[in-house]
């Protein structure tokens, strides 16, 4: 195993002290060398974490520390590991915990009999890639979907939902008989990553989307499928907040309308739903799942839904947009240079990446 620990001097702009102003203005916090893009970005307190996909070296996790310009690269034994030699794909997902990451590689075309993501996840703890699962689907449904991951503090985890044939032997022989090969959810749940390993959360169900914060997990349960099989959420059933650890239920939200991204904070829960009059943001309180307001956003609004206690962060197109949950006002905060990846918000930083000429760089501002 291998770390290699640099600092500013190398690529790393040097981290600004902001100040709050009426409009705040984004600066550069990383800029990448030549021929190395970001394929996916998140950010856990003070430490920014994103997958540097390159054309000329490994592959690699980048973590790195505001306060002091440290800078980690995982996994270690790049020789010896996945991602360094990995074709990479869209979408790649990244999820922080302290200095812990979990990430997900896709393999979309042959040699692979059938397209799958692998989970996988290293830290400073521990350098090595450990590879948690091989997630794949026939192109009728059947098989592991990939909800999504998360991760806040000392909290990875990621949703599954396991769809199925209502009758497999029926579809097996008569593959005319679309009828015959119909599917349904069939299991699932929400899997922590502690150490080494990976647990299911009890009292979990499959989930087509998750977001952590601090020991509390909450999430979109699949309620049935829809085209090739995808799991979906449904605006009949809750969301669940729950114990990371032990599963115990903390609250449920009954949505408004059919639930498409979530996010979480102490405060607030978020989704971003779609309503018989359009999309719409929510936000609801975690420990009870009350209602606490919503407001239009438009049909073109991404599924990168980000929250603190204070902002629900959003983006349409490059535009990054945010709402007040006190006062439900809604704010642009910038427009971004090229397409922004993993928006989110911590505490006042609102972060981002995107790639423009060649070069992946991280972007963020302090909203005051």
């Amino acid at each position: 195993m291998s770390m290699r620990m640099l600092f500013a001097a190398l690529g790393v702009a040097a981290v600004t002290v902001h100040t709050a102003a009426a409009t705040p203005r984004p600066q550069t916090v990383y800029e990448s060398g030549p021929h190395q893009q970001i394929s996916a970005f998140a950010q856990d307190g003070p430490l920014l974490a994103w997958f540097a996909a390159s054309d000329t070296s490994c592959n690699s996790v980048e973590i790195l520390q505001l306060a002091n310009g440290t800078h980690i690269e995982l996994p270690g034994a790049a020789t010896e590991n996945v991602t360094c030699r990995w074709n990479v794909v869209p979408p790649v997902r990244l999820a922080l915990a302290g200095t812990k990451a979990l990430w997900t590689l896709r393999e979309a075309a042959p040699p692979a009999p059938l397209p799958f993501d692998y989970i996988l996840g290293a830290g400073l703890g521990n350098t090595q890639e450990r590879r948690f699962q091989e997630i794949a689907h026939s192109n009728r449904g059947a098989g592991l979907w990939l909800g999504g991951i998360a991760g806040d503090t000392d909290t990875l985890v990621y949703a599954i939902a396991s769809v199925d044939y209502v009758n497999e032997v029926a579809c097996l022989s008569t593959p005319a008989a679309p009828r015959a090969c119909a599917v349904k959810i069939d299991g699932g749940g929400i899997y922590r990553v502690v150490g080494r390993t990976d647990r299911l959360v009890p009292h979990t169900e499959a989930a087509v989307a998750v977001a952590a914060e601090g020991t509390t997990v909450a999430y979109l349960p699949a309620s049935s499928v829809g085209a090739h099989g995808a799991p979906k959420a449904s605006a009949a059933q809750p969301i669940e907040i729950r114990n990371a650890t032990s599963g115990r239920a903390i609250a449920a939200a009954k949505p408004q309308g059919v639930p498409l991204a979530i996010a979480l904070s102490p405060t607030v829960l978020a989704t971003l739903e779609r309503t018989p009059l359009g999309l719409r943001l929510a936000w609801y309180s975690p420990k009870t799942g009350a209602l606490k307001g919503s407001v239009p956003v438009p049909a073109t609004t991404s599924l990168d839904v980000s929250a603190s206690d204070r902002l629900i962060v959003f983006r349409v197109g490059r535009s990054i947009r945010s709402i007040d949950v006190a006062s439900a006002q809604a704010r642009t905060l910038a427009k971004a240079a090229a397409t922004p990846i993993g928006l989110s918000v911590e505490g006042e930083r609102v972060a981002w990446a995107e790639n423009v000429k060649g070069r992946g760089r991280i972007r963020d501002l302090v909203v005051g």
